[in-house]
């Protein structure tokens, strides 16, 4: 087992990761990521296909609040896009009564979104930190803590520190990850019954060579029939590559890809017609199926529970272990704001 010797672990190479290093960088201490995941990002997930729009599986959308997150994406110099939604939706308000092309009202606080897709933001934090910092492929089995070292263990790696951060939603490190050290019950009892974000979301893309609804709405859609609730225009920033993004409903987990797939043409169907089925290509996520981001909770959780408690705005273990992540911070929490504000607010506490 190759032992890997630093001054902070960080375990999730996703947003609220690769941010603490990033703000660490000059900080004279040595910091290493480890990620389950073959790749970094986390929920931060951009589908590239060659000619087609990028296609966002994960986080996409920020607004003009999101003061902490716009700040570092102009640092980083990664530029945003406004969302488009024209003046005009489908509405699909019961299944009894044919979907209605709607006026939308005047919008005064638009969503945007980063261009080239949200994964170059994940790129441009990335290519700021030495890549040896990054450890791919480590999924954390258990975390000792010794008298003043804490070891983190994966099957392969040995990581000895002073200090480990998670940045894992709090009801999937309390229950993957084993720990020889008695938490707090609060802090048990609070973060298995944590949300986490995405976690029963299925996220549904489709891309084409023309932009087919443009001709008759803006191709946002919201439905309360689905089995797609929502669904907005996804063309790339230059507006010369086209494509669908939406959110089928979470209860279709079970089923297989095609079938869904089969689901969201028979709803555009209904709206388009046959312009729906030439698509190019179909993305999916089933975030339920993540292992790496979602585990079964052990009670009913409603959507953005205990999300930012202060339970989370301390260290535990003597100040060895801080749990992280957009899912503890006291604002934005489930969004990338958060996940930018809990990476600043842990290294106040590092650094203070």
């Amino acid at each position: 087992m190759k032992i890997i010797e630093s001054d902070i672990i960080i375990i999730g190479a996703g947003l609220t990761g690769l941010t603490i290093a990033y703000l660490l960088r000059h900080q004279n201490l040595s910091v290493h990521i480890i990620e389950a995941r073959g790749r970094i990002g986390g929920r931060i997930h951009t589908k590239y296909n060659e000619n087609l729009a990028p296609q966002e599986m994960g986080a996409t959308w920020l607004g003009k609040k999101h003061s902490d997150l716009i700040a570092l994406l102009q640092e980083l110099n990664v530029g945003i896009f406004k969302q488009e939604l024209s003046n005009s939706s489908i509405y699909e308000p019961i299944s009894t009564s044919p979907p209605q092309l709607v006026t939308l009202p005047p919008n005064d606080d638009p969503s945007y979104r980063i261009q080239g897709g949200t994964t170059s933001l994940i790129n441009a934090l990335a290519d700021k930190i030495e890549l040896s910092q990054i450890f791919l492929n480590q999924i954390v089995e258990t975390v000792l803590i010794e008298n003043e070292t804490v070891s983190v263990k994966s099957a392969t790696h040995d990581f000895q520190t002073k200090k480990i951060i998670s940045t894992l939603p709090p009801n999937l490190f309390l229950n993957t990850i084993a720990i020889n050290a008695n938490l707090p019950t609060e802090l048990i009892n609070i973060g298995k019954n944590t949300h986490t974000w995405m976690g029963e979301s299925i996220k549904v893309s489709l891309t084409y060579l023309k932009p087919f609804w443009q001709e008759n709405s803006s191709g946002t859609i919201v439905s309360n029939v689905g089995p797609v609730s929502e669904m907005y225009d996804h063309s790339n920033y230059e507006d010369d590559r086209f494509g669908l993004i939406g959110f089928l409903n979470g209860a279709y987990f079970s089923i297989t890809k095609s079938e869904r797939l089969e689901l969201v043409m028979k709803q555009l169907e209904k709206y388009y017609g046959s312009a729906a089925r030439s698509f190019v290509s179909y993305e999916e996520t089933v975030w339920r199926k993540e292992p790496f981001t979602f585990t079964d909770y052990e009670s009913h959780i409603l959507p953005h529970q205990n999300n930012g408690h202060p339970v989370f705005r301390q260290p535990f273990l003597d100040k060895k272990l801080i749990i992280a992540g957009s899912e503890t911070a006291p604002q934005f929490p489930g969004y990338m704001e958060g996940a930018v504000r809990s990476a600043k607010a842990v290294c106040t506490w590092i650094l203070g």
